[in-house]
């Protein structure tokens, strides 16, 4: 296996000589990180047996989430966390896409623009939640981040795993929705437009590109929401590639492999330099949370909502139009009621 620090040790130079101008502090220090990352530079642990004594130094990993071998717990502790909290209700996957007259907008933004492009996407969420003739009311989702296609291309947009339920903060009653798609997807696309404009007007944003009237907004039912978590938990903590899909580097050129949207494989080559730039475009400004959740599902709220074991309980046998009322129980609530009459 190839691993990206050869790449860089390799490239750098020619980075530095094409690209040197345009390389941010916080991309710099991704280089850094990988470089350094379980080599003697990052510093090392000694472990020593009780019994017989021996012991073997072991160098420490650079910890930095863009790099591609670390990280691994913290992804698998977050995907548990999800699990965690999913409910007995369909659910849906909800991608909110910006028109590629605005990537380099969002690119000379960024954090301002991923910030914003999580937040309106919930916003948008949020409003179709409390006006639905089904559900009215409050939704959960989470939502997470992503600044590229497949083929490593800059292309930020917000995916959002969200069950198909709300509660009603007046009534305090969950109600479910079923169907192919959870809010209509055009209707969606058109208000989060909206949205994007609004605060692009507040910032003083402008772009001399003629963006689209027509945005992109996909919905996707994703069953029990398990497997939508899985595939969005493979890049939160280890950056955008995996070095498994390096397949040569050689003649000032490097080959990766990468697997299309209809799941054919597909290989790419680049000079040295444009794939480390490539890369380098998906590093995240520090401190920006690319993950997030929302509504009843957010950390942060009082009350836990859902009592996740006893709803599946209680929903196993019901229909998906089946209401509940949930009871006021501070942090631990005791569980549902079944609605009377």
């Amino acid at each position: 296996m190839i691993r990206l620090a050869e790449v860089i040790d390799t490239f750098l130079p020619a980075l530095e000589r094409d690209y040197g101008s345009r390389l941010l502090p916080g991309q710099r220090q991704a280089l850094g990180a990988i470089q350094r990352c379980r080599t003697e530079t990052s510093g090392t642990a000694v472990i020593q047996c009780h019994d017989c004594g021996a012991h073997a130094v072991i160098p420490l990993s650079c910890g930095h989430r863009f790099c591609p071998q670390c990280q691994h717990a913290a992804g698998e502790l977050w995907l548990e966390r999800q699990r965690a909290k999913l409910l007995p209700a369909d659910y849906y996957m909800i991608t909110f896409t910006l028109p590629a007259p605005l990537r380099a907008l969002v690119y000379d933004h960024q954090r301002e623009a991923y910030d914003l492009l999580i937040r309106l996407a919930w916003e948008t969420l949020a409003g179709f939640g409390q006006r639905d003739r089904a559900l009215q009311g409050d939704l959960g989702a989470t939502a997470v981040l992503h600044t590229h296609t497949r083929a490593l291309d800059f292309h930020p947009h917000v995916h959002v795993v969200l069950p198909a339920g709300a509660i009603n903060t007046t009534t305090r009653q969950w109600r479910t929705k079923g169907g192919k798609f959870l809010f209509p997807q055009k209707a969606l696309a058109k208000v989060f437009c909206g949205k994007w404009f609004q605060a692009m007007q507040e910032r003083g944003w402008s772009v001399m590109a003629t963006v689209p009237k027509q945005w992109v907004v996909d919905c996707t039912r994703v069953g029990n929401g398990e497997k939508a978590l899985v595939y969005l938990a493979r890049y939160l903590y280890r950056g955008v590639f995996s070095e498994k899909s390096i397949l040569c580097c050689d003649a000032g050129q490097v080959t990766f492999r990468y697997t299309d949207n209809r799941g054919a494989s597909q290989t790419r080559t680049l000079a040295g330099a444009d794939f480390l730039w490539l890369l380098l475009q998906h590093v995240l400004p520090k401190g920006l949370r690319r993950t997030r959740d929302y509504g009843f599902l957010s950390a942060n709220r009082k009350r836990v909502p859902i009592p996740c074991r006893l709803a599946r309980d209680l929903t196993a046998d019901e229909g998906p139009a089946k209401r509940y009322f949930l009871l006021q129980v501070p942090c631990q609530p005791a569980g549902l009621v079944q609605q009377q009459g």
